[in-house]
């Protein structure tokens, strides 16, 4: 049996499961997001799970997680956690609020906010629904592509996630870190949060997503985010993607800009079995930035893979993007950058780099930048590079007396360096170094 027809068997059954999801919504199946639920179960039926015949997936495989039936939480019991948890995985030495999902449900219990500018508003998108029904239905779904079966089931059977307000020129004075904790020790979990995040005019925001793992079964986590950023508003996203060894993600983050709008993705991947990350953006008018910078981190037999796409619409705007990779063992990472630049899109200054290091001979990378460039007026730039540690570097280290394992780590932690560099919130950044080289199992410099 081909794949395809395994793949459509599992989506099936997915599928056969809605009536029995549906029965378990209570007041959620009277919302306008329920009307969507149905126009996305449709797409599901309709769409297929990525193959690598497929050009977007060819070098990521998703059978592994496509082997087990993921059950949706509202068939298991409830997961529980403590404050210790939470506090273990958080970022700390800087004042935060803190909002907590557990296998993509609001957990108000773990949740920490304070008061926040006039008008903001930060909570689940189910109590979102409720109480700012139009603003939701608003921007819901305004820009959201979708094009796999991933998309389409997280439209699907996502009832919860982070809800974001920022009206216009009000500024979150505290950064927000968001949990999103996914597992079970009843069942192997599918943990599906949606999340909706709006930006409006000179508004700002620093969030930092964490993706972490509990229980002692695999679990798989689908996530969608999209976010409306607004003219002149200033967001950082950073997301850490630090899941168990033994479970899945996807995610897909869609990012539209308006005028003179800066947006910064941070992307820092070291758990999960198998992972997947889409980000794009749409630059869709005049003057903005967009920065995309990322750091994967491969172990074991991890497999991480990258996908972003800025979409030059508009002329006089400029984007960035910096990714690096570390894979040890028998890991593999891959990369695809595409920047589109439209006909339109007359003094585009467009920059893209994907360097990686190899730790292990049996680690592996397949790399793929690409532009297309409708215009004649830009400045455009991309390159990748794969290789080992600088043996030069590295001789001349240990030629000053320096051991062998905290030289490795010096070149370690200078390759990385620019990328966590580039946080804008500088007690994370000692942190990140820190974790970087725990799941190195390395001397930490």
């Amino acid at each position: 049996m081909s794949d395809t027809n395994k793949f459509d068997q599992i989506k099936d059954w997915y599928v056969s499961n809605f009536t029995r999801f549906e029965s378990k919504l209570n007041g959620q199946s009277e919302t306008f997001l329920h009307d969507i639920r149905k126009e996305s179960l449709t797409k599901f039926k309709e769409l297929h799970f990525p193959t690598i015949k497929d050009e977007e997936w060819k070098y990521t495989n998703v059978a592994p997680l496509l082997k087990d039936n993921f059950q949706l939480p509202q068939y298991l019991g409830k997961t529980v956690i403590d404050e210790k948890f939470i506090y273990n995985n958080s970022f700390t030495d800087f004042d935060y609020d803190r909002i907590v999902f557990v296998n993509g449900k609001y957990s108000p219990e773990h949740s920490i906010i304070g008061e926040l500018p006039k008008g903001a508003v930060i909570s689940s998108l189910e109590s979102a629904i409720k109480n700012y029904p139009e603003l939701v239905r608003e921007y819901i779904g305004k820009h959201t592509k979708v094009d796999n079966a991933f998309v389409a089931m997280n439209l699907t059977y996502s009832t919860d996630g982070l809800f974001v307000y920022l009206p216009k020129g009000q500024m979150l004075e505290r950064p927000l870190q968001v949990f999103f904790v996914s597992g079970s020790d009843e069942d192997k979990v599918l943990s599906i949060p949606r999340s909706l995040i709006i930006a409006e005019e000179g508004s700002a925001a620093k969030l930092i997503v964490n993706y972490v793992g509990t229980g002692s079964n695999s679990y798989f986590t689908n996530t969608l985010t999209e976010i409306h950023t607004g003219a002149n508003s200033n967001i950082d996203y950073i997301k850490l993607q630090d899941e168990k060894k033994n479970s899945f993600h996807i995610d897909h983050t869609f990012v539209y800009q308006d005028k003179g709008n800066i947006f910064n993705h941070y992307s820092f991947a070291f758990g999960a079995a198998l992972s997947r990350t889409d980000v794009s953006s749409v630059l869709d008018n005049e003057n903005i930035e967009c920065h995309y910078y990322g750091i994967y981190l491969g172990t074991d037999k991890q497999h991480i893979d990258h996908h972003t796409f800025v979409d030059h619409a508009k002329p006089n705007c400029m984007s960035n993007e910096v990714y690096k990779g570390i894979l040890d063992d028998q890991s593999r990472g891959v990369f695809n950058g595409q920047i589109m630049v439209r006909p339109d899109a007359q003094k585009t200054n467009a920059y893209q780099s994907n360097k990686t290091i190899l730790l292990s001979d049996k680690a592996n990378i397949d790399t793929k930048p690409q532009l297309e460039i409708f215009a004649n007026d830009v400045k455009c730039s991309h390159g990748a590079t794969i290789g080992k540690l600088d043996q030069e570097a590295y001789f001349y280290i240990r030629s000053r007396g320096v051991e062998d394992k905290i030289a490795q780590s010096m070149l370690i932690h200078a390759f990385a360096a620019d990328v966590i560099e580039a946080v804008n919130i500088e007690p994370m950044r000692d942190q990140l170094n820190h974790k970087l080289f725990e799941k190195l199992n390395r001397v930490e410099i």
